[in-house]
């Protein structure tokens, strides 16, 4: 059975690029109706997420926008703008993550639709919280990186600052955004009231790095610095072996036991600074040390078996190359492939969630711009004429037909 807890729900997405676009994909997972805006210049991640065989539709953008319809609309001329009205009143969430001033000039932000429509669900995605004084600066994932200190922990741990090479901030907060946007809707179906929801990607990033990372400055007076040390160590790191990488993590005492042995440290079993989890977060510096010792010995696939025997948590360390091919993903079914109608075969990401004993059924794939623009403007009431004028004014833009 199909488990769609959100179908007959619309979502109305006003979004582009990465944050926003992850944060309706997931709620379309859920089985919600999702309605992409697009603009005549287009999102742009359909040419910065990477080549294409059309240039339509990048590898990134397919992956963030399955299962979307597409309407392509200029919000700057009046008849887009009555258009917009029309699929407002039709949805039951609106999702943004333009800047609060953009919105605002186009009466779209949460305050004008609210007014207008209570029962709604606004979800304002935004770079920094439009109280504080960065409120309404522009930002990309890169840039919340380094605000947060993200990049500034590879600068304690290696000696120079780095960003996480994937926009991670971006997606934490989209599915941080999908998760509220749930919890409103619960509330709107026991009370019949809307909400306005804004998901600041500053505040919310900042919060996870200082929850791992106040640590001992978490106390009044502080105890020690801040910052967890283990992950700071210089160290801590992917392990080398004879002929490439493995990641592995022991925290437990009977984990660092069987660690040892099976690595050939027998002399540091009864040593008092590796004996317990108090006496290794005390000499955090020379544990990591020796755990992060290259293990060129053996072969990954050697110490994958040894360590798997002893109950230790390993893994080889992929490439992006290695990674798609790793047996459980194929196992499991992960990656597919489809044909795409302008692209070719291309690959799709299956959900990584599975409810019951079936994961949510693939969803279509993403649309050129403007693929639906006639028959969403159709729903919503227009008459063949007027979809034409809006058409012919440019300020609609429908997709050529197959």
């Amino acid at each position: 059975m199909s488990f769609e807890p959100l179908k007959g729900i619309r979502v109305l997405d006003l979004t582009s690029v990465v944050v926003g676009p992850v944060c309706t994909w997931r709620l379309g997972q859920y089985g919600a109706e999702i309605v992409k805006v697009e603009s005549p210049e287009g999102d742009l991640m359909r040419g910065l997420g990477g080549l294409s065989p059309t240039g339509q539709h990048s590898g990134a953008y397919l992956h963030f926008n399955r299962g979307k319809r597409n309407i392509c609309l200029d919000l700057k001329q009046e008849g887009a703008r009555q258009a917009i009205d029309r699929l407002i009143a039709s949805a039951d969430v609106i999702v943004a993550n333009m800047r609060p001033q953009a919105l605002e000039r186009l009466g779209l932000d949460a305050a004008t639709v609210r007014a207008r429509h209570p029962d709604k669900v606004y979800c304002l995605i935004t770079g920094y919280g439009t109280d504080g004084p960065y409120a309404g600066r522009p930002t990309y994932d890169s840039v919340v990186q380094g605000v947060t200190g993200m990049a500034g922990l590879m600068l304690a741990r290696d000696g120079e600052p780095a960003y996480v090479p994937m926009l991670i901030c971006d997606h934490v907060a989209g599915e941080i955004a999908a998760g509220a946007i749930l919890a409103a809707l619960v509330e709107r179906k026991a009370s019949g009231a809307g909400c306005s929801i804004e998901v600041p990607m500053f505040e919310t990033m900042a919060a996870f790095v200082l929850q791992e990372h106040l640590a001992q400055q978490s106390f009044d007076p502080p105890v020690g610095p801040p910052g967890d040390l283990r992950l700071l160590s210089p160290h801590n790191k992917p392990v080398k072996t004879a002929d490439g990488w493995i990641s592995f993590t022991i925290n437990t005492d009977p984990q660092v036991r069987a660690f040892l042995k099976a690595t050939g440290r027998q002399h540091l079993l009864d040593d008092p600074r590796f004996t317990t989890v108090a006496a290794r977060a005390r000499y955090v510096s020379e544990w990591f040390e020796i755990r992060g010792a290259p293990l060129t010995s053996r072969t990954t696939a050697e110490w994958l078996e040894i360590l798997r025997a002893a109950d230790v948590a390993v893994q080889p360390c992929h490439t992006l190359e290695t990674l798609p091919r790793d047996p459980h993903l194929e196992a499991v079914g992960l990656i597919g492939f489809e044909q795409h109608p302008t692209e070719g075969r291309t690959a799709a990401i299956r959900s990584s969630i599975r409810f019951g004993d079936a994961y949510p059924p693939r969803r279509p794939p993403a649309q050129p711009r403007g693929a639906d623009t006639r028959e969403l403007l159709r729903e919503i009431g227009y008459e063949a004429d007027a979809i034409e004028a809006l058409l012919s004014a440019g300020a609609a833009q429908a997709a050529p037909s197959n």
